[in-house]
C-alpha cells in the first residue's frame, strides 16, 4: 500500500474511533446520576424501603401512563408512600426491574435520564416500557424528583 493512502486510511479509523471511546466514559456526575438510578432499583430488588427513600428528593412525584389493551392511555398519578410500602412488604418474588441508560442529560443541578426497562417478577417476564427520571443535586446529592414512565407487554425489546 501507497504511504499517503495507509495514512488517510489511518486517521479514518483514528476519527471513526474517537466519538465511540467519548461516549463510553461517563462524566464524574452522569455517573452519580446513573448511580443514584441504580441504589432504587437495588432497593426495589432487596424490598428495602429505606434504600429506595434514601434516593427521593422532598416532594418527589411518580406518575404511570399505560392503560388496558383497547383503551386509551391515561396519565395516572402513583402514592409514593404507597410504593416504598409495597416495596418493603415481603412478596415472594424479587421485583426485578432491569433497566438501560440510553440517555442522561446533566445540566448543573439538574438532570434527566431516559432509561428503557423490562420488568421481572422472580425470573418471570412482566411488562416493559420507557423510566423518565427527573433528579436534583440537592446538599446530600443526587435525588429523584420525578419519574413517569410507560407499560406495556408487546413490543418489547
Amino acid at each position: 500500500m501507497n504511504q499517503p493512502l495507509t495514512s488517510l486510511l489511518l486517521v479514518g479509523v483514528l476519527t471513526a474511533a474517537t466519538p465511540v471511546a467519548h461516549a463510553q466514559k461517563a462524566s464524574p456526575e452522569t455517573a452519580a446520576v446513573q448511580q443514584t438510578v441504580t441504589a432504587f432499583f437495588d432497593g426495589m430488588r432487596r424490598g428495602d424501603s429505606t434504600m429506595v427513600r434514601r434516593t427521593l428528593a422532598p416532594g418527589a412525584v411518580f406518575h404511570g401512563f399505560g392503560g388496558k389493551p383497547g383503551q386509551p392511555p391515561k396519565l395516572e398519578i402513583e402514592s409514593i408512600n404507597g410504593f416504598l410500602k409495597a416495596v418493603g412488604t415481603p412478596h415472594a418474588e424479587v421485583w426485578d426491574e432491569r433497566v438501560q441508560f440510553e440517555h442522561t442529560l446533566v445540566d448543573a443541578n439538574l438532570a434527566s435520564v431516559w432509561a428503557p426497562y423490562e420488568f421481572y417478577l422472580g425470573s418471570k417476564f412482566s411488562h416493559c416500557g420507557y423510566d423518565s427520571f427527573q433528579l436534583v443535586k440537592l446538599a446530600d446529592g443526587w435525588k429523584i424528583a420525578h419519574i413517569i414512565d410507560t407499560r406495556r407487554k408487546e413490543k418489547c425489546k
